[in-house]
């Protein structure tokens, strides 16, 4: 009777890990996202890959991460006290304004200590998405371009219009130089160059140079960007029981 017991209850537990396993892989599939529960604590590592999707269903043939996707993951991750911190990497070349200000805008309003790696690229909107975390790493190789706010084939006809686009901007840098130490006229004046872009303004960062403007904390890689993240979540974890404590 023992044995059946115990060969019901190692059958159970095959089905669920083989579930388990399935459901990591649909998230990794369908979300860009995964748990990672390694020495004793729990990490939830979201990817922004491609162009940020907006309130515009871009072609099916982009590569896209959907805002509507990624910000009931926060909530959830958030909300879930099983996990302990975020792991947030970026390989983006923009996309909607208002959709990647959201995801920044959840990103910085966590309590659970967040680390962004930004691979291959961070351009456009992908720089307050990279600096919303609170600690920031680039890979020596990837980049960030900087560039005013603009839409393709459209003629700003009438002031309104313009004065909603510099409006728009202006939440942009304040964002940036508020979560990052970069000051807001030093990031206008990349936003504003001229002569690195083929007939258009704005500045390409490498790696080493986004750390050197005060955009991004550190350059690094994927150790680098755990290492630090294991570390906010000891330091919150001490927090929390002195908190306890007194």
């Amino acid at each position: 009777m023992d044995s059946k017991i115990l060969l019901a209850k190692e059958t159970e537990n095959e089905k669920n890990n083989e579930q388990s396993s399935n459901e990591k892989m649909e998230n990794i599939k369908e979300m860009g996202s995964v748990e990672v529960k390694e020495k004793g604590r729990n990490i939830h590592c979201l990817t922004i890959i491609g162009q940020i999707e907006g309130h515009m269903v871009l072609p099916p043939q982009n590569k896209t991460t959907k805002y509507e996707h990624v910000l009931p993951q926060l909530v959830a991750i958030e909300d879930d006290s099983k996990i302990d911190g975020l792991l947030l990497i970026l390989n983006t070349v923009g996309g909607d304004v208002e959709a990647g200000l959201a995801i920044a805008e959840m990103i910085s309003s966590m309590s659970k200590p967040t680390v962004s790696l930004v691979l291959g690229g961070g351009h456009s909107i992908g720089v307050p998405m990279a600096v919303s975390t609170n600690y920031s790493f680039i890979a020596p190789s990837a980049t960030m371009t900087i560039h005013p706010l603009r839409l393709s084939g459209m003629i700003i006809g009438v002031p309104q219009t313009f004065e909603y686009f510099d409006r728009m901007q202006e939440r942009v840098v304040d964002f940036v130089a508020k979560n990052s130490k970069i000051s807001k006229d030093a990031f206008r004046k990349l936003m504003l160059k001229t002569g690195e872009l083929a007939n258009d303004v704005g500045t390409v960062l490498f790696g080493q140079e986004a750390v050197e403007h005060g955009i991004i904390d550190e350059v690094g890689g994927l150790a680098s960007a755990l290492k630090k993240l294991d570390l906010l979540i000891e330091q919150k974890k001490r927090n929390t029981e002195r908190g306890q404590l007194q």
